[in-house]
């Protein structure tokens, strides 16, 4: 058996005296996209910010390639191949495409580290193209793009960067059904890299589209995990809310 990237054991954490997460475990493997769901204030958003360095777990261990590893900070997650696409894609909207990137690791070239644009324009238009992101041009403006358009240029950053995992909150939340398919597509190429997968997703629809298999959480407590070729909606709706029919 192939080592997971991503191996979550017994993670806890509470924020004063409140539980947020509370024994949780989860493996999370190459080329694999695995779903994250439960109502609001179930813990996901929480367990993705321990994942990418930005919460501490309260105990638990977090193991990377089978080695324990730990994530102080973001900083730490993003150096060891960990990248996140949040809700509010964290794009400079006056920026180009190619500027957004890169954004804080520009490559530089000669004795003076001049900023590479080149470099920076011909990567950026590749992996766009690789990708299938549809934007006019790798010099446009964020602003002036669609927010599928800007949403697939988030994926593509973390894309260029992920060494071992990219956490997807809510990719397609604010988009039509057009501009939804077209990140559909961005995180199936996703998958074709052979990078894991954590998705977090209100959409069942989606979530039996995209995802292996679908983990559910409720008020912080891991309630099962389900091969999506082995469950149906009906299933993850009754995990998800504790009723069954």
């Amino acid at each position: 058996m192939d080592t997971p990237v991503l191996q979550l054991k017994n993670i806890h954490k509470s924020f004063g005296g409140v539980t947020a997460i509370q024994d949780f475990s989860l493996d999370l493997k190459a080329g694999e996209v695995v779903a994250l769901v439960g109502d609001n204030g179930a813990g996901k958003s929480t367990l993705i910010k321990i994942i990418s360095g930005v919460h501490g777990p309260t105990s638990g261990e977090i193991l990377l390639d089978g080695a324990p590893a730990s994530f102080p900070d973001a900083s730490v997650a993003r150096e060891r191949g960990i990248e996140v696409v949040y809700q509010d894609l964290a794009l400079a909207d006056q920026q180009p495409v190619y500027m957004n990137l890169f954004l804080g690791r520009e490559p530089v070239k000669g004795p003076l580290r001049l900023i590479d644009r080149g470099r920076m324009i011909a990567e950026t238009e590749k992996l766009v193209k690789e990708l299938d992101v549809r934007i006019p041009s790798a010099k446009v403006t964020i602003r002036d793009l669609s927010g599928g358009q800007r949403q697939g240029v988030a994926i593509a950053r973390a894309t260029h960067w992920a060494r071992k995992l990219v956490l997807l909150d809510e990719p397609t939340a604010a988009l039509g059904v057009a501009e939804t398919a077209r990140v559909e597509s961005t995180i199936q190429a996703l998958k074709a890299r052979n990078l894991a997968i954590l998705i977090i997703s209100h959409s069942l629809d989606q979530v039996f589209r995209l995802s292996d298999r679908i983990c559910v959480l409720r008020r912080g407590q891991q309630i099962g995990v389900r091969k999506t070729s082995d469950t149906n909606k009906n299933e993850i709706v009754a995990m998800i809310t504790g009723v069954s029919e």
